[in-house]
């Protein structure tokens, strides 16, 4: 070890240990990496050749940025590291092929308290296979070692990735038409979103992550750490069949914010939907989280998914279609309302959301035993 290295693990930074966990990823990123990504891993910057989108007549460059959120700290509670890596692409391809975008390479941030190289093997991993999964190219990142800040066994992640869309086939509200229905696709779990809320629940009550949950046939700890499911590559399959084209006129990913709120999002202006909560029934992690913290499902729509993942609001005539072929790429998919854009007063709707001045929401009915 050099002077100088020496120097910096006396200050708690270990270069040795980051180089290692390097090692341990490598072969996980590489499987991420078509002809168009140069340099392989390790560069100063990761390169990404985009002379592929010559072939666009007006290619349109879309991006996002996330992290998991306190959905970490369980999985640090717990030792259990290889599925936060889905969840973080998750939260970030998602939110690209709303816009009908195909994501072309990500990067993600790793800050640690002390570099364990097995541990954040086992992250970036989970982020690789999710990336592979996607048709994600994982081009570059940073683990970052903060001692003192961050405890050493502390560490959160965060993501960004671009995609790219034609300008003509761009998902968006202005597409959506009165009559056109909403459909809805069936969440993995809570997926990466209101777990400020479960650990005030847990802890409320007394209840560690090793404890076994009757209800949910599992420890709390597993339970919760169900990965975010993956909508790109289904829903990139079913926007690129013929048959469907231009079926799909906008799609919401159902993260903070909740239910009515994100799909508000994605309505324009005047156009209003009652979703049915009859058409579904919440996940059991829901039911039992909800019974322990005394709360109503409904009081909850603010905060979880509560079993739906993702809305695309489609075409009227061809819904049936479309949700049969998200059925076949492996999402379960029903119908959850139907848009509106006739006057009437909207008291009581979720209207717009997150600066969005978008259309109008609210769940009606009871849910489904």
């Amino acid at each position: 070890m050099s002077e100088q290295s020496s120097a910096y693990a006396r200050a708690g930074v270990d270069t040795a240990a980051g180089d290692l966990a390097v090692e341990l990823m490598k072969s996980a990123v590489s499987r991420t990496h078509g002809p168009e990504v140069l340099g392989g891993v390790g560069g100063f910057a990761g390169m990404f050749d985009a002379s592929a989108l010559l072939g666009y007549r007006r290619p349109l460059l879309a991006s996002s940025t996330d992290g998991v959120g306190t959905k970490v700290a369980i999985a640090q509670a717990i030792d259990k590291h290889d599925t936060i890596g889905q969840d973080l692409v998750a939260m970030v391809v998602d939110d690209i092929v709303v816009v009908g975008a195909k994501p072309l390479f990500m990067t993600d941030y790793i800050a640690c308290g002390r570099v364990v190289p097995q541990r954040i093997a086992d992250i970036v991993r989970g982020i690789a296979e999710a990336c592979e999964a996607t048709g994600t190219a994982l081009v570059g990142g940073e683990t970052a070692e903060h001692p003192g800040l961050l405890g050493p066994d502390d560490y959160d992640v965060a993501g960004a990735a671009t995609g790219v869309v034609e300008a003509d086939r761009m998902l968006q509200p202005a597409l959506v038409e009165d009559g056109d229905v909403v459909l809805a696709m069936a969440a993995s779990g809570l997926h990466s979103n209101g777990f400020s809320l479960v650990r005030h629940i847990l802890a409320e009550r007394g209840i560690g992550y090793g404890d076994h949950a009757a209800d949910l046939g599992a420890t709390y700890g597993e339970a919760l750490l169900e990965p975010t499911a993956l909508y790109t590559g289904p829903l990139l399959r079913v926007l690129e069949s013929p048959a469907l084209d231009g079926a799909i006129h906008s799609l919401s990913h159902v993260t903070g914010g909740g239910i009515a709120a994100n799909l508000a999002r994605v309505l324009p202006l005047g156009a209003w939907v009652e979703l049915d909560r009859a058409t579904w029934s919440p996940l059991p992690v829901f039911r039992h989280l909800a019974e322990l913290g005394g709360h109503t499902l409904e009081s909850l729509e603010g905060a979880w998914n509560l079993g739906i993942g993702m809305f695309a609001v489609v075409e009227a005539g061809r819904a049936d279609a479309v949700a049969e072929a998200l059925r076949v790429e492996g999402l379960e998919t029903w119908r959850a309302g139907v848009i509106s854009t006739g006057a009437r007063d909207l008291a009581g709707f979720e209207q717009g959301a997150k600066g969005v001045d978008g259309g109008a929401v609210r769940l009606v009915g009871d849910y489904r035993a």
